[in-house]
């Protein structure tokens, strides 16, 4: 019950430092934004909902929602870590598996249909 609990305000917790930081950046874009930009190019002055929504497609379109930074490689790390552990069977029986599901290493589809 303890640990449930203890999920529980963890999660809240992390929300509300999102919700935080969220505001907090789309105030400064806000703010740099009604600065920079009346007075440089001419245009209107934004709400805090308008920087937001600046903030978000700005995300989307110069970084995408991608996975926590490094997390593209964990799964190498802890694969070689876990070849690493395996006995020679072990390792016969994984590549005897890969090769009924996708194939001999090395084969392309032409040379299996032929």
């Amino acid at each position: 019950m303890r640990t449930k609990v203890h999920g529980i305000v963890r999660g809240l917790v992390f929300f509300l430092v999102a919700a935080l930081v969220a505001l907090l950046v789309s105030l400064v874009v806000k703010w740099l934004w009604n600065w920079l930009m009346p007075g440089l190019f001419g245009l209107h002055v934004i709400s805090f909902w308008q920087a937001l929504g600046v903030l978000v497609l700005s995300k989307i379109l110069f970084s995408g929602f991608h996975a926590r930074p490094g997390a593209s490689r964990d799964w190498r790390t802890r694969f070689i870590r876990r070849w690493d552990q395996m006995t020679p069977e072990e390792r016969e029986k994984f590549r005897a598996g890969l090769d009924k599901r996708c194939g001999p290493a090395g084969s392309s589809p032409a040379s299996t249909e032929a």
